[in-house]
């Protein structure tokens, strides 16, 4: 048996269980990992809430880990027992201190890179790399918006993009947070609570607007996020931290200066073990270079999951967030 976190129904924090489970043996192409660090994402609270449905409660939660594979399926010929792996994709799981998982889905961690970093930066750095590098591939002399620029995925990418010869405009929720992204990227960052950002960003940009938003806060943000693109500038809403957008005519994407508005999942970008491995590496390359620094704020143990749940929501988190098994 072995310890993880699950959840019988949706809802806040609290339905989250510290319970004993039994991994089981890895089948056919599997491997049974040992978590050594676990990455806390706000997808994680999305999966929690029923915003994104789970029809196999109960159910454990979380995609984004590293350990070492203690044992091995048939099949598997490109790992070995005892190498560091990481992960940060499905399945739901990663609250755990042991289980089982495709080996496919699993990228050995490069020499230089530990363990709770790897777990920091595959969901996290996976998703910053197809936003910047895919999504819309970002270029020196580009100006760029990223909201919450201080969390897990917004420290990663605005460092990425200033490497890149970006000009990055970040916002965030508090002083301190503000100084970090500042320190992280930024070249200008908006107080979230206390300024017009859609006033701040046309000022700074003396009236052009961004080339691209980079959005992961929703509901909130959303229409803003339009005003403060340039004409055939680009929208890409990865989160919904503050809730869904309202619906929206596509005409309004004209009216604002035929606008593109995409809507990506990281699934999507890695749907192939080809596209995983060479998604995986960008990251691992841009911070074994030195060009992105990543920040572990704070550690939790696996067993107080539903704190770090609620700390995250309540804004109390910034860069990456990890739980130690």
């Amino acid at each position: 048996m072995t310890k993880a976190i699950q959840f019988s129904k949706t809802g806040a924090a609290k339905v989250l269980r510290y319970v004993d489970v039994d991994p089981g043996k890895p089948k056919r192409g599997e491997a049974l990992i040992r978590n050594t660090a676990i990455g806390l994402n706000y997808i994680d609270v999305y999966v929690r809430t029923g915003l994104y449905p789970n029809d196999g409660l109960p159910s454990g939660i979380g995609f984004e880990g590293a350990g070492v594979i203690e044992a091995l399926g048939a099949g598997v010929k490109d790992l070995k027992v005892g190498d560091r792996v990481a992960y940060g994709h499905s399945p739901l799981g990663a609250y755990a201190e042991s289980r089982v998982m495709p080996a496919h889905n699993l990228i050995k961690i490069p020499k230089g890179i530990d363990d709770q970093t790897a777990a920091a930066i595959m969901l996290k750095g996976m998703t910053a790399q197809y936003l910047v590098r895919q999504v819309y591939k970002v270029g020196k002399g580009d100006t760029v918006l990223f909201h919450a620029a201080a969390g897990g995925v917004g420290l990663i990418a605005c460092q990425w993009m200033k490497a890149l010869g970006a000009n990055v405009i970040g916002t965030a929720g508090s002083e301190d947070k503000m100084k970090l992204a500042k320190r992280m990227g930024c070249k200008w960052v908006i107080n979230a609570r206390k300024e017009k950002f859609v006033e701040r960003v046309q000022a700074i940009t003396r009236g052009q607007g961004v080339n691209v938003v980079y959005d992961g806060v929703g509901r909130a943000t959303f229409m803003g996020s339009l005003d403060c693109l340039r004409p055939r500038g680009t929208l890409a809403l990865f989160g919904n931290a503050s809730g869904a957008p309202d619906p929206i005519n596509p005409l309004v994407l004209a009216q604002k200066g035929s606008l593109v508005l995409t809507r990506p999942s990281l699934g999507h970008f890695i749907s192939t073990r080809e596209e995983l491995v060479k998604c995986a590496n960008d990251v691992f390359r841009v911070v074994k270079s030195g060009d992105v620094k990543i920040r572990i704020g704070q550690t939790y143990a696996l067993k107080d999951a539903a704190r770090a749940h609620r700390d995250l929501e309540g804004r109390k988190t910034t860069g990456s967030t990890i739980l130690i098994p």
